[in-house]
């Protein structure tokens, strides 16, 4: 149930994020950082569809073709394989 529960905020969070992206953006301030993507709202924006996404992920099962860049980038993200015996 929970993860049902999950999935459901998943999808409908970022419409609710972007449309109250205002609010939420005077909420946060603008960093020096910010402007260069575009500003507060535009982070925003970013981080909505990146969790639409996820979850969108998440729900079919490939989170691993999405953070596959993530991983060629840190050490930690790679995939280790197993010692063959």
């Amino acid at each position: 149930m929970g993860y049902y529960l999950l999935i459901a905020l998943g999808l409908i969070g970022p419409f609710v994020l972007i449309y109250y992206r205002e609010p939420v953006g005077d909420m946060i301030g603008e960093a020096d950082w910010m402007r260069k993507i575009g500003g507060v709202y535009y982070f925003i924006v970013f981080i909505a569809l990146f969790f639409f996404f996820w979850t969108l992920a998440e729900l079919t099962g490939t989170t691993q073709i999405l953070f596959s860049p993530l991983r060629s980038l840190s050490p930690a993200f790679q995939q280790h394989e197993a010692p063959a015996f």
